[in-house]
């Protein structure tokens, strides 16, 4: 039977959007080709019309020109028609894309809701809450250790009222045995020369002096 009919041909992938695309792409861009070489053959025209002179040639030229600018204008609707297609895939495909990205977020959300229900399963607050009282009792347990080591031994009891009557004595000790010599010194200071003195002094020899008890130098 396959002798007679042949296999059937396998089936090819199915249509991408991006591969669509690419080609309509593809034949817009060969369509601006096309326009660009009837722009300028148009040039042409134009320039040879504006040298000419009315008459049949003249129209002739025209003509031409007028179906150039007809076979332009038909390729640009084509171009538009394309351009609009590429775009409307282009939209498509970025919907489906959009998609495809929500539903992997959705599933590694929910993967990930499945680890933490795991995780929670291994961790038992009554485990956390046995852990936390045995560190309070431990923390108990050491300060009672410092409180036992800093214990002082042999240290009399003393009345805190006697404290504060031997500290208010000892204050009036303090002021008492302050040094106040200097006062008495400043008492006992000769006290300083009155009045202004005299010009005319004599020693015991009967010299005349000066304040400072030198001898004075006779006038010249």
């Amino acid at each position: 039977m396959n002798r007679l009919f042949g296999r059937a041909k396998p089936k090819g992938p199915p249509p991408n959007l991006t591969d669509c695309i690419g080609s309509v792409d593809g034949r817009a861009e060969s369509i601006d080709k096309k326009i660009a070489r009837l722009d300028v053959e148009l040039a042409k025209y134009k320039d040879q019309m504006k040298k000419m002179r009315d008459g049949a040639s003249k129209n002739m030229v025209k003509q031409k020109a007028m179906r150039i600018l007809k076979q332009k204008r038909m390729y640009e609707q084509q171009r538009d028609n394309l351009m609009q297609q590429s775009f409307n895939m282009e939209q498509a495909n970025y919907t489906i894309q959009s998609l495809k990205d929500t539903k992997t977020t959705v599933d590694a959300m929910k993967t990930g809701v499945k680890e933490m229900k795991k995780a929670y399963k291994q961790v038992k607050i009554d485990q956390i809450e046995n852990i936390q009282d045995q560190l309070e009792d431990m923390m108990e347990e050491a300060n009672d250790v410092q409180e036992a080591l800093s214990r002082s031994y042999g240290t009399p009891e003393i009345d805190e009222d006697d404290l504060e009557a031997e500290l208010d004595a000892l204050g009036d000790e303090l002021l008492a045995d302050e040094d106040s010599s200097y006062l008495d010194e400043a008492a006992s200071a000769p006290s300083i020369p009155e009045g202004v003195p005299s010009d005319a002094k004599t020693n015991k020899d009967g010299v005349l002096v000066d304040e400072f008890g030198l001898p004075q130098i006779p006038a010249t």
